[in-house]
Parts: C-alpha cells; structure tokens; sequence
C-alpha cells in the first residue's frame, strides 16, 4: 500500500516562505503524476501544482511565480517551495500522487499538513 507523509507546514508571516514536502512509501517514478492540493476552511479542495513523470509542471492561477514544485526520484520526495505568502494561501496541503494499476487510475493522498499564514 502506497503512503504519503507530509511535512514541513507551520505558521509563516504574511510574506513569509515555506517549503512542504512529501515523501512516498515506494518509487515516486510508478506515478504518472504527483501534486499538491489545498483546502481552507469552508472551501473546496484546489489544485496548487503538479509534476509530471518527465517533469511537466502545473500551478494554479493563484500561486504562478510565488510557488514551485519539483521532485527528487533518488529521495521518493515531492515537494512544494511557497514565496511570499499571503493569508489566502492558509490551508491543508494534502499531496497526492496518481497511477495505472491494470487499466484502473488511482489516486493516494497524504494526511495533509497545515499551513498558517498570519502576523
């Protein structure tokens, strides 16, 4: 069964950086894709960004040039470097990563982390 942890959440000022990470049971290279999603309170989950196997990235509108995702195959680590934060950035982050077993997708998610951002 594949895990995922996080860490690296916490409270930050507004302005502030944080790097989260994510660090898989097994070879992050079985997963077609991998990413981070949030959730703030009273909201719906949203994608933050995603990475591909060879390294295609996505970000949400919200968070282009302020955030960057990167992974390290060697470390079965995804992780995720927040630049000036802002207090709409306070959520979960849940990392996620998606594969093929036979011809089924499926997806696994982290337990999430907490991230804060408040003076």
């Amino acid at each position: 069964q594949v895990q995922l942890v996080e860490s690296g959440g916490g409270l930050v000022q507004p302005g502030g950086a944080l790097t989260l990470s994510c660090v898989a049971s097994g070879s992050i290279s079985q997963f077609v894709i991998m990413g981070w999603y949030r959730q703030a309170p009273g909201k719906e989950r949203e994608l933050v960004a995603t990475i591909t196997t060879g390294g295609n990235q996505k970000y949400a509108d919200s968070v282009k040039g302020r955030f960057a995702i990167s992974k390290d195959n060697a470390k079965n680590t995804v992780s995720l470097e927040m630049k000036r934060l802002d207090a709409d950035d306070t959520a979960v982050y849940y990392c996620n990563a998606g594969r093929f077993i036979d011809l089924d997708w499926t997806n696994y998610w982290g337990q999430g982390t907490q991230v804060t951002v408040s003076s």
